[in-house]
């Protein structure tokens, strides 16, 4: 889902179909359908995929503090590093966090991938 990271605004997690685990402190949590997670400001996360099949999980957070310096960071962790979901060195830029990842390429919208 992302990279292991605080930020300075609250956020809230709920997952609607499939499996995931929860990396919060430095610890691992299962999550199952219709497990919640709310997740105060500062507080290091992240969630990636578990089980056999895909997850969907609705994400809603607080953006006051979105497009400021303070906005959060991404601090080592070598739990979520397990699960390559960890920055290799603590910073505060995305760049940096997702240096070793490609780059997000447009794409041409077609119809036929929805049902």
């Amino acid at each position: 889902m992302s990279m292991y990271h605080w930020e300075a605004d609250q956020e809230d997690f709920l997952v609607l179909s499939g499996e995931a685990l929860l990396i919060v402190e430095d610890e691992e949590r299962p999550l199952r359908q219709w497990d919640f997670f709310h997740c105060p400001p500062n507080i290091p996360h992240t969630i990636v995929g578990a089980g056999s099949g895909p997850a969907t999980i609705l994400a809603i957070g607080g953006r006051e503090h979105q497009d400021t310096p303070e906005w959060g960071g991404y601090p080592y962790s070598e739990v979520a590093m397990n699960h390559n979901a960890s920055t290799e060195e603590e910073t505060n830029d995305p760049k940096v966090a997702y240096a070793r990842f490609p780059q997000r390429q447009e794409g041409e919208f077609r119809e036929d991938w929805l049902p």
